[in-house]
């Protein structure tokens, strides 16, 4: 069996058989891997000698998380609009239920109206942490990081400037769009973030603007709590973010990652 040295982007996806594999993208191809992600997590990538078209498999989330760490108001902007503070002395932190999460493609099923009638997207940079780490120094954060991908930080905006706390604003199921895939070796302080609904564009920004490095958000949340190989961190919304409707479609682009694109329902 053939052991592959290096990656750049791993998918999860589903082939016309059912069966959920990893892969390796190259240009419209997929390398199968015959490895969990555990296994690639820990540089144990096996090429099992599958090749597959891109357009021919479902693609799915990237990676089955235990926690699904929030951080708000990291850029001082957005903080403004929604209501937030703009400079903050720590970070502000909530968490997401894996149940919000949907893959590229996938649909965002609005709620009843009678439960929310304002929900907005907010694209985001999220990191995938790669192994266990708790108490991290800044200076290390970065080797805790696996690689990168997209979210989309799906928000009931109504609910979230009710409620003492974000967790029913935040927390519908399909709230958390996540995806397409995961992409190694990409520094994650300096990536431009564009959100485009139904082709305009709405959303503009870039991590080097946040309010918090990456690397002190990643230290900061592992003094709270462990952070697990497979955790998604996600770092926050650009300004810009605004009400979604029925029949809309809603982009999420990251620079050196791809595109996230999701359909409202």
């Amino acid at each position: 069996m053939q052991v592959l040295k290096k990656t750049q982007t791993i998918v999860r996806y589903q082939n016309q058989n059912g069966n959920i594999y990893y892969g390796i993208v190259e240009d419209n191809e997929i390398l199968q891997l015959a490895s969990n992600f555990t296994e690639i997590v820990n540089n144990e990538l096996n090429f099992d000698g599958e090749r597959v078209k891109y357009s021919d498999v479902k693609i799915l989330v990237p990676v089955s998380p235990s926690k699904i760490i929030n951080f708000g108001w990291t850029y001082a902007e957005h903080a403004k609009e929604t209501g937030g503070t703009a400079n903050l002395k720590e970070p502000f932190l909530f968490l997401k239920p894996t149940s919000s999460l949907i893959p590229d493609q996938g649909e965002i099923i609005l709620p009843s109206s009678h439960l929310t009638k304002q929900v907005e997207m907010e694209g985001e940079l999220a990191l995938v942490i790669g192994k266990r780490g708790k108490n991290i120094k800044e200076e290390d954060a970065l080797d805790y990081v696996f690689g990168c991908t997209i979210f989309n930080d799906v928000t009931a905006r109504d609910l979230t400037r009710a409620d003492p706390q974000f967790t029913r604003g935040k927390g519908f199921d399909t709230f958390g769009p996540l995806g397409p895939c995961i992409v190694k070796g990409v520094d994650p302080t300096h990536l431009r973030i564009v959100t485009t609904l139904n082709g305009n564009v709405v959303q503009k920004g870039n991590t080097s603007q946040m309010s918090f490095s990456i690397p002190f958000l990643i230290s900061w949340i592992s003094q709270v709590m462990t952070l697990e190989p497979g955790d998604v961190l996600a770092t926050g919304s650009p300004p810009g973010s605004c009400p979604m409707k029925s029949g809309d479609i809603v982009t999420v682009e990251v620079e050196n990652i791809g595109k996230l694109c999701n359909y409202v329902k």
